[in-house]
């Protein structure tokens, strides 16, 4: 068999037992909730992609995913790998013309939508003729009575009626999976994963190796690695799964006999997620950086004695930075866990890492660069350690096909360097004398200030640094005196006030003066999507009216 994620599953069920959860949804508030065993998973996965096949997806069809964390989007992801459909994500967040075109530029012929949304897809379902089923997921931990849309299957319907045994189907390593990315500019892209290839930048199956023994050959031996593996991962989805972070989390978790656990609950209650890693002896956990993290901290310190979280091995960020401070914090909650910071987007993993433990710290925005991972300037040349040079992080080897239906973005973004095939999301860093990365940030939000290139994030991590800021993103205004001026839009600490020449100082203190912002602003807007992703554009608009 071919490296494809629907035939590892079927391989992995075969070494758990009824005892082995494959899923869980804790109740409100950590309260006891659902728990879907790996046997029960593996039915389930087999009558919804049979489901779905009779409802007339073929290879290929797309299937989207209109929920928020729950069993059900996981469910209806496995159910697309074995099936051989492609898993396409949305993001909740979006509203009519948003949701139309990710649907219809994904050429979906399924979708799966949480109850919630009944309103949005009736708006939208006859100007999207493709969908041959439209699938809708039932509340959870509701007690009042519910019938699914006139024009919806029930989903609880959809699993438990029909063949559960394995499909008898031929399964491709080159069976797609969609990630939809918003970046930083234009509509979103749908990057395009082969199943071997993403199977490969998961690291196939590396974290059941131990140091210098060679990934398995086969997926036989893969499942032999599981069934000797001292224990089963819990993973517990802190972001959203229409997220990479926590989708990648997610499917590799499960390729490893583990448990992905998700919780009801629709924004982030952390008193809620440290009570499920205590009820459910979580030992991972999927996260977004400070936007996740400080909070957790707070409820911590808050609380020292309320919560057990000793279970908790490691956490998993990726997609924003991730402070020192706030990393040294958690690790005093528990010293045992690996804070892995991991440099990487939609476009490509493996960029790089930062490892923390509690004898082992490290700097903001600085990573250990990945082993196929090359730094380029704009002209193509390698960037020469320690020169000081910014260059773009370009990725080759295990790297998408490229983007759904656009080749000229493509071609942009996964170029061909010296004959050879790299990934470059746009990232910029300096090198170091040592190979280590500096991330300056993204060159769409560049900020170009009196002649400099300024890069926003290392200016956020300063903002943040600071006790009276939760949170910070720094866009450029368009200035008569200096083209763009630096501006910062804060989240405030609880009791703290917007003192902005203290804020200037303190950045002053830790960068170059030209890189303070010029003004700093109290946030009237949200500045981050569910998943944490900076949200830069409604950032600028609101920094623009504000400042007339």
């Amino acid at each position: 068999m071919e490296w494809n994620i629907g035939n590892i599953y079927d391989a992995v069920v075969e070494v758990c037992t009824e005892d082995d959860p494959a899923l869980i949804h804790s109740g409100p508030g950590g309260s006891k909730g659902l728990v879907i065993s790996w046997p029960e998973f593996d039915r389930r996965t087999n009558r919804l992609a049979r489901f779905l096949q009779e409802a007339g997806l073929q290879p290929d069809s797309k299937v989207a995913h209109y929920m928020r964390n729950c069993p059900a989007y996981v469910e209806s992801l496995v159910a697309s790998f074995k099936g051989r459909f492609v898993h396409v994500n949305i993001n909740y967040r979006y509203l009519d013309d948003e949701l139309h075109y990710i649907m219809e530029n994904s050429d979906s012929e399924a979708v799966v939508f949480a109850s919630e949304f009944r309103p949005q897809v009736e708006a939208l379902k006859d100007r999207l003729p493709l969908v041959k089923a439209w699938i809708e997921v039932p509340p959870y931990f509701s007690d009042e009575p519910w019938s699914s849309a006139p024009f919806a299957t029930n989903f609880n319907e959809a699993i438990a009626q029909g063949d559960s045994g394995k499909l008898d189907i031929e399964r491709l390593g080159s069976d797609l999976m969609f990630i939809y990315t918003g970046g930083t500019t234009g509509m979103p892209k749908a990057v395009m994963w082969e199943n071997e290839t993403f199977w490969e930048a998961l690291g196939s199956g590396s974290s059941l190796l131990a140091e210098g023994v060679a990934p398995p050959v086969t997926i036989a031996e893969h499942t032999a690695r599981v069934t000797a593996a001292p224990m089963r991962g819990r993973l517990l989805a802190a972001c959203p799964l229409m997220h990479g972070t926590a989708l990648l989390g997610a499917i590799s978790t499960l390729s490893q006999g583990g448990c992905v656990v998700t919780m009801p609950e629709m924004s982030l209650d952390t008193e809620a997620m440290w009570r499920t890693v205590e009820r459910y002896g979580v030992n991972s956990m999927a996260i977004v950086g400070d936007a996740f993290a400080k909070p957790m901290l707070r409820e911590l310190d808050n609380n020292p004695d309320e919560y057990d979280i000793s279970s908790v091995m490691g956490m998993l960020s990726s997609g924003v930075m991730w402070s020192p401070e706030v990393k040294q914090g958690l690790l005093k909650h528990n010293q045992n866990m690996v804070l892995a910071d991991l440099f990487g987007a939609s476009e490509g993993v493996g960029f790089g890492s930062s490892i923390t433990t509690s004898e082992e710290s490290s700097q903001v925005a600085k990573f250990q660069i990945g082993e196929e991972c090359k730094v380029f300037t704009e002209d193509f040349r390698e960037v020469v350690p320690g020169s000081g040079e910014p260059g773009f992080t370009a990725r080759s080897g295990g790297i998408p096909l490229g983007y759904y239906k656009d080749e000229k973005k493509t071609a942009s973004t996964f170029p061909v360097i010296n004959g050879v095939r790299y990934s470059v999301p746009g990232d910029w860093c300096t090198v170091d004398t040592d190979g280590t990365l500096t991330l300056l940030g993204r060159g769409s939000v560049c900020i170009n200030s009196g002649g400099e290139k300024i890069y926003p994030e290392e200016i956020e991590e300063a903002l943040k640094a600071h006790e009276s800021v939760d949170d910070a993103l720094v866009v450029g205004i368009p200035d008569e005196r200096w083209g763009q001026a630096v501006t910062g839009v804060v989240v405030l600490a609880t009791d703290s006030q917007l003192d902005e020449e203290a804020l200037r100082n303190h950045v002053k203190k830790h960068l170059a003066a030209y890189k303070a912002p010029k003004r700093v602003l109290s946030a009237g807007v949200a500045l981050r999507a569910p998943n944490g992703k900076a949200d830069y554009k409604g950032v600028t608009d609101f920094a623009v009216k504000a400042l007339g």
